[in-house]
């Protein structure tokens, strides 16, 4: 059964598991609000219903995510500091409902995943990934700070000069490199993400439900009291960041399709 829940997210109930598709790839899969609503759904389906053994989070055509729209992110400067950190809650919320799903949540990755997009694929349990997909924490590029757990994340899984590197420059990192680190569980060719995904969820769907279910609670639970407070500390500076100079000058930089000029703003202060 195929349930379209909004225009952009498809939710398939296939029995055994949900497949949930980001349908943005216009916008290169940036999460919209309707999205949000739409895997909210899936998780709650997800999270009172044992016969599924996976949820499956995937982008439209060949990119999994960009994160948050640029062109909706400009007009933050215009909200109060309480609108701003409202719409940061928003995301919060799915990163949490993403970890609490009793269900393993897997992302499946083509392309790459980048800001908030990369917040959530690293919210997901695992990570199966087409080898030449790229992976970056995009928010410094556009004067911004990270945002959706992802400080968390990357404390958790990467050395801390590569988390730092990561933030700090927005250099993109290969999916190959990030699997011989661990946080990749698997690598494939170019658009057979989906399939080895699919794999994955068979052998998920034919365990224990109530035992796999204890098993995320108790790894989530290890690194639940970071992350809760990674995404407060994140939601005030971000709230803070794109009232920004610099926030305005990276995202009409990249709107423009231009190099910010960051180095000016540093003199003009």
């Amino acid at each position: 059964m195929t349930d379209l829940t909004n225009p952009h997210c498809e939710i398939s109930d296939l029995g055994d598991r949900l497949v949930v598709e980001n349908r943005n790839a216009a916008r290169r899969n940036a999460l919209t609000p309707d999205f949000y609503k739409g895997l909210h759904r899936a998780l709650e389906l997800a999270t009172d219903n044992p016969r599924i053994g996976a949820v499956l989070i995937m982008g439209e055509g060949d990119f999994f995510c960009a994160g948050g729209d640029l062109t909706m992110l400009i007009k933050a400067q215009e909200m109060s500091e309480d609108q701003r950190r409202a719409r940061i809650d928003a995301l919060n919320d799915l990163m949490r409902a993403v970890v609490a799903c009793p269900r393993p949540v897997i992302a499946v990755v083509e392309g790459g995943a980048a800001g908030a997009g990369l917040s959530l694929a690293l919210a997901c349990d695992m990570i199966v990934s087409a080898r030449d997909a790229r992976y970056t924490a995009a928010y410094v590029n556009a004067g911004l700070v990270p945002d959706g757990g992802l400080t968390a994340a990357l404390t958790a899984c990467l050395p801390p000069q590569m988390a730092a590197a990561m933030a700090l420059t927005g250099q993109p990192v290969g999916a190959e490199r990030l699997h011989a680190l661990g946080v990749i569980q698997e690598l494939t060719e170019p658009g057979e993400a989906i399939m080895a995904a699919m794999a994955l969820a068979d052998r998920l769907a034919a365990g224990p439900a109530e035992a796999q279910a204890a098993i995320k609670h108790l790894l989530t639970g290890a690194r639940a009291t970071l992350l809760e407070a990674q995404l407060t500390a994140e939601r005030d500076a971000m709230a803070t960041a794109l009232a920004s100079r610099e926030a305005a000058e990276g995202i009409t930089a990249f709107l423009a399709k231009r190099p910010p000029d960051f180095r000016r703003l540093r003199e003009d202060s």
